[in-house]
């Protein structure tokens, strides 16, 4: 509701309606319309009528903080689960394949991606025969037979310790050779001949339900005496 004031020349509308002499109320954020009205008198009793408007109190014009943070709150738990949702899937394609048992081993597979089964495998695969299947990690790894038709108790590790090559096994030559830098491995994975600075690494090879399990390799190397470089 407007009101009318008559002021004195000492103040004049623009000082009452500008604020900058403090003559604003602090709970207000909008400045007074002020309109001059008229005019009466002159010289020393000239006065001046001012209308001024009410403006709205600067407590109805803050938003709820409350309300808001409630509103971030939402909004961002409607954005982060449907991100989550679809970044799971490809969370496993980083995690290694694999298996096995509650020992913490896993199971060897073949070529074909199949677990290997020991008694089948013997079937096929005669004495003295070395060949890769997946290990531990998904590392390639040998499965040993030994001469009189059993499986050996240990994998080896097939990656070179030069640069990381798989190394083939040499039957006519009775050891592993590495075609990338000639380096060379006895029929057991012991390092004969460089560059490579170590011997090929080993894992268990135990039987679960007759799967072959290949298991981390944590003891002394009984090739050389050492503790395991690989552990």
């Amino acid at each position: 509701m407007a009101s009318s004031t008559t002021l004195s020349p000492a103040i004049t509308p623009s000082q009452l309606c500008s604020g900058k002499n403090g003559m604003n109320p602090p709970s207000y954020i909008a400045l007074p319309k002020c309109v001059k009205n008229g005019i009466s008198g002159v010289g020393k009793d000239k006065r001046m009528k001012v209308r001024c408007m009410a403006s709205i109190p600067a407590d109805d014009r803050v938003p709820d903080m409350g309300k808001r943070e409630l509103m971030n709150l939402l909004l961002l738990g409607a954005i982060s689960l449907p991100s989550a949702g679809m970044l799971l899937p490809y969370t496993y394609f980083f995690v290694p394949p694999g298996s096995g048992g509650g020992s913490g081993g896993t199971v060897a597979k073949d070529a074909l991606g199949n677990d290997v089964i020991a008694a089948e495998w013997l079937k096929t695969h005669g004495p003295g025969d070395r060949t890769l299947t997946q290990g531990l990690k998904g590392d390639p790894t040998y499965l040993v037979v030994e001469n009189d038709k059993t499986l050996a108790t240990y994998g080896i590790n097939a990656v070179c310790t030069h640069l990381g090559c798989v190394v083939p096994w040499n039957k006519a030559e009775n050891k592993f050779m590495c075609p990338c830098h000639g380096s060379q491995y006895n029929n057991q994975g012991k390092v004969i001949r460089g560059p490579a600075p170590l011997s090929l690494a080993l894992a268990h090879a135990d039987l679960d339900d007759g799967k072959v399990l290949f298991v981390p390799w944590v003891e002394t190397d009984f090739r050389t005496g050492e503790d395991p470089w690989w552990s």
